[in-house]
């Protein structure tokens, strides 16, 4: 009988993302499941995926204007934007008076740019790396570059502040590594995983999370094609590509890689873009779901060997090869018998991915 067969596959796909949804790992579809367990290539985000992606203001540096007045400055240009970097100053600007903004422009890779009512009068701002001043124009003295490269040195994500063209300070911002991304990482290679990380921070502060935490491949200063770019690279070069991100950046990456993962405290593009969704923001989570993968193929093989085995055995038998030799025949009840026994082999095998454990939640647990 082909039940078995026919049953051999969708009861342990079934079975498997139910399974992988009880730990927050949402799989939108049965392809998804079987590629993410044949990945080569783990390239990640930075902000919000390998760190908290709630970073905190550090230092305020002034030139010229109060410290107050350069936060609620860049505050009031930074509320336009849903970055946590932006959120990160607006929070720090509670209790100072904002000012109105128009012609605001988020800059890819770059920063923001706004017109301010300043005194009664617009005046153009930026807030953004180095890349965004010197696109614009502006002059950097050595002080401000003395003090850039040192805060930059100590992986801050550094922004400058300038007003009609006159740099009026710097803020920088502090964003933890998560707690379990070493781990994570470390889990990956352990399985044989290249791993990758793709930022629009600057090289210094790239290296030093990455190193942090154990990543293979840095690429800093990227804008979101760059990643686009790198992912399609690595496909080229016959590699199956898994990318995990929380952002509109990410966006068209998650898109493009073989196996797009978001993070679901990220934005609502990225949670569409991706093929899966990690619920909680843990890094673990997407080694789980590689795990998960490979056991439900590897059991959906043990389905069909045991599906293939009653049928290859029973069907000569059925036949009358043993009849000549011991007078043996295959009664009806006997085959109603094996061709129940067949499917709820099968389940059985597929229901017992219902009590799956994940290697790696083990190890935390």
């Amino acid at each position: 009988c082909p039940c078995a067969l026919g049953l051999a596959t969708p009861t342990a796909v079934t079975v498997g993302v139910g399974r992988a949804a009880e730990y927050g790992i949402l799989i939108k579809n049965g392809d998804t499941l079987e590629n993410a367990g044949q990945i080569d290539v783990a390239a990640f985000d930075k902000t919000g995926t390998i760190t908290e992606g709630k970073p905190e203001v550090d230092d305020v540096i002034a030139y010229g204007i109060g410290e107050d007045e350069l936060i609620a400055l860049a505050a009031s240009v930074e509320q336009n934007s849903n970055h946590p970097i932006a959120k990160a100053i607006v929070r720090k600007a509670e209790g100072l008076e904002l000012l109105n903004t128009v012609d605001f422009e988020n800059v890819t890779g770059k920063g923001l740019k706004a017109n301010v009512s300043i005194d009664g009068a617009n005046s153009s701002v930026l807030a953004g790396n180095l890349k965004l001043m010197e696109t614009e124009g502006i002059d950097l003295n050595d002080e401000v570059l003395s003090s850039f490269d040192a805060f930059v040195s100590e992986a801050k994500t550094t922004i400058v502040m300038a007003v009609e063209g006159e740099i009026k300070g710097i803020i920088t911002l502090m964003d933890k590594i998560k707690e379990n991304s070493k781990s994570a990482i470390d889990e990956l290679h352990k399985m044989g995983i290249e791993t990758y990380m793709l930022t629009g921070d600057n090289e210094k502060t790239a290296s030093s999370v990455s190193s942090a935490v154990g990543i293979d491949n840095v690429m800093a200063n990227v804008l979101p094609n760059d990643k686009l770019d790198k992912v399609r690279q690595l496909q080229n070069e016959g590699k199956r590509v898994l990318f995990v991100g929380d952002g509109i950046n990410d966006a068209p990456a998650l898109s493009q890689a073989d196996v797009g993962v978001a993070m679901g405290n990220g934005t609502d593009i990225a949670m569409e873009s991706g093929d899966i969704v990690i619920m909680e923001g843990d890094l673990e989570n997407v080694v789980a779901s590689i795990q998960f993968s490979k056991k439900v193929m590897t059991r959906i093989k043990e389905n069909l060997f045991w599906a293939f085995a009653y049928n290859m055995i029973l069907v000569p038998v059925a036949a009358g090869v043993l009849y000549p030799i011991w007078g043996i025949v295959f009664r009806p009840e006997w085959a109603g018998l094996a061709m129940a026994l067949s499917s709820v082999t099968v389940i059985s095998l597929s229901l017992l991915l219902k009590r799956y454990v994940p290697p790696i939640k083990r190890q935390a647990a």
